[in-house]
């Protein structure tokens, strides 16, 4: 079925939700509520965060249409106003929680391909991949390897106190994405627009007040010369770093119990030095391969739904689709795991393999050349004029692989987990496209479609438009009212924040703006999903669609064109290819 014939199709399924929005918008204004002239898309705007393509329909249907009412901010009478404003918010609650079945009826599918950038699989011939966290994921157990090999460095070879083994992993403590201030010790949430969520500071395993917050920073702003750098490091007079690779939830976790050692018992200590022997300690799971090993020696216990990776490649060989794999991995961690994902014949499956790719230095310095690797791991000095299909290759740089397969421009498609190490280069500056993969999705979008997470956000949106519009009243009863209504938004954010993470809530938002990881993510990223099995539920004639949403000085003018990610049935929900 055509995109627009489903688009028809859900309006029309959903044409009783529609009947109760009209009847919402007339009961808010035919109650008397007299304000300054503005447009009906304020509230219409409201609804369309709620419940998509409702808002727009209303638009067309109400259009220009000005609000006429009769409470005037000037009546004398400050306790009949009280009430005509609770009244309205009364029916404005009671209105949206007759919604709440229709819009609890439209989950988000977390199996979905989320599109930021128009996109044909159609176009697509060559699909490269990542390993860690892109073919191989991994189990909770790897954190908590990662922190304790980690935490047992910093005693054994920094000589840090012997009790920080008291400590160990808390899986729910960080998320992915956040920022750390080098010099005050602080992990924090940073939005789109380089400003500090509040009540997401953390110095060690405890929250900075809001008040404290502002006094450091002067307000709420980070300013651009103090935040990490392109690759989210700190350097170059940066002072704060981005934790944006999966496996740095343990260093972020370490990193704040070994700041509450500290302080706990009172330990004067620099900052800068523990955040760098903190990394080093991380580092040296990696290079010295401790992490491998153990992993290699307990596969099973590690490595999780290698089925579904299996079942990727499986059809894009089966399609006839060339596949190539750039992992920083070293070749025996990556064949032992590839090996119980795929079987001992995973090479066959890939025309290039290349690991220790030193990404992202592999996209950028072009001074290293390709080094082949046997199986038993020996280096070879011979020149590379050939990537050929079955060899392991080292090293190298992408404009040598582009030189030697001719692969360039938008007929390649490579997916990565890290945006800044994987994705940002081939976006930027050789016009690949790029998938990310964001196994935290699927756990969010389970919470957004339970009946709680619904009911609290159409409330939440319903009021805040309530307080847009009522904020016209200057009088000290309608402004008391407000404030009330304003308490009670703010109890809710905080609410909706928690129901992520209690610490630093969504990955994606902090409140209602994008994070700074959104903002990346949407930059670089032309699809993402929770995992590249996701692939499986798509055809390869298939194009992504991202959704228009209205800038803010736009009217929405018709339903959204795509409805991605909503749960439909299976029929209309996936093309099979086979």
């Amino acid at each position: 079925m055509a995109p627009l014939s489903l688009s028809l199709l859900c309006l029309l399924k959903h044409k009783d939700c529609l009947q109760k929005v009209c009847v919402f918008y007339n009961a808010l204004h035919t109650r008397g509520v007299h304000s300054r002239s503005f447009r009906s898309r304020l509230w219409i705007r409201n609804f369309a965060v709620v419940y998509p393509g409702v808002g727009q329909l209303l638009s067309s249907k109400i259009s220009g249409a000005k609000c006429t009412a009769s409470m005037s901010s000037s009546s004398s009478d400050g306790q009949d106003m009280t009430e005509r404003l609770w009244s309205l918010y009364n029916e404005t609650k009671k209105k949206t929680e007759d919604l709440i079945p229709v819009i609890s009826s439209n989950s988000i599918n977390p199996d979905t391909i989320f599109a930021n950038n128009e996109m044909s699989l159609d176009d697509t011939e060559i699909y490269g991949f990542d390993y860690d966290y892109t073919l191989a994921f991994y189990s909770s157990h790897l954190h908590t390897l990662i922190f304790n090999i980690a935490r047992d460095i910093l005693i054994t070879k920094h000589r840090y106190p012997e009790n920080l083994r008291n400590y160990e992993y808390f899986p729910d403590f960080a998320v992915r994405g956040l920022h750390y201030d080098v010099q005050k010790a602080l992990l924090m949430k940073i939005d789109a627009f380089h400003y500090i969520q509040l009540g997401t500071v953390y110095r060690g395993l405890h929250p900075v007040s809001d008040e404290e917050v502002i006094a450091m920073y002067e307000g709420c702003h980070v300013p651009l010369e103090i935040m990490s750098d392109f690759y989210g490091k700190s350097s170059h007079g940066h002072t704060m770093k981005q934790f944006m690779d999966i496996f740095s939830l343990p260093e972020m976790t370490l990193l704040s119990c070994v700041n509450d050692f500290f302080m706990r018992h009172n330990i004067d200590y620099e900052p800068v030095h523990l955040y760098k022997d903190v990394k080093e300690a991380i580092r040296d799971v990696h290079v010295k391969g401790i992490m491998y090993r153990a992993v290699e020696a307990d596969i099973e216990k590690y490595i999780c739904y290698g089925e579904q990776s299996h079942a990727v490649l499986k059809k894009l060989s089966e399609h006839g689709k060339k596949m190539f794999l750039i992992t920083n991995s070293p070749f025996d961690f990556v064949d032992r795991g590839m090996s119980y994902i795929v079987g001992k014949d995973w090479r066959d499956l890939f025309d290039v393999v290349i690991v220790q790719a030193d990404k992202p230095s592999f996209f950028n310095d072009r001074r290293k050349p390709f080094r082949r690797v046997t199986d038993k791991g020996a280096l070879l000095w011979d020149r590379i004029h050939h990537l050929e299909k079955g060899q392991i290759y080292k090293q190298g740089n992408l404009y040598e692989f582009l030189r030697l397969t001719g692969w360039r421009g938008s007929k390649v498609l490579y997916f990565g987990d890290h945006i800044y190490s994987d994705l940002a280069d081939l976006t930027l500056k050789h016009g690949w496209r790029t998938g990310a993969i964001i196994p935290e999705l699927r756990k969010e979008i389970k919470i957004m479609n339970t009946e709680q997470y619904v009911e609290m956000m159409s409330w939440l949106q319903a009021l805040t438009g309530l307080i847009e519009q009522m904020q016209v009243h200057r009088d000290p009863s309608s402004r008391a009212v407000i404030q009330e209504w304003i308490k009670e938004r703010e109890a809710m954010r905080s609410q909706t924040k928690d129901m992520f993470n209690a610490q630093f809530g969504s990955l994606f938002r902090t409140y209602h703006n994008p994070t700074y990881f959104s903002r990346r993510l949407s930059r670089f990223a032309d699809i993402y999903m929770a995992s590249i099995s996701c692939l499986l539920n798509y055809d390869f004639q298939h194009t992504f669609f991202p959704r228009r949403t209205p800038l803010q000085h736009e009217s929405p003018f018709w339903p959204e064109h795509s409805i991605a990610g909503m749960s439909l049935s299976p029929e209309l929900h996936r093309t099979k290819a086979d």
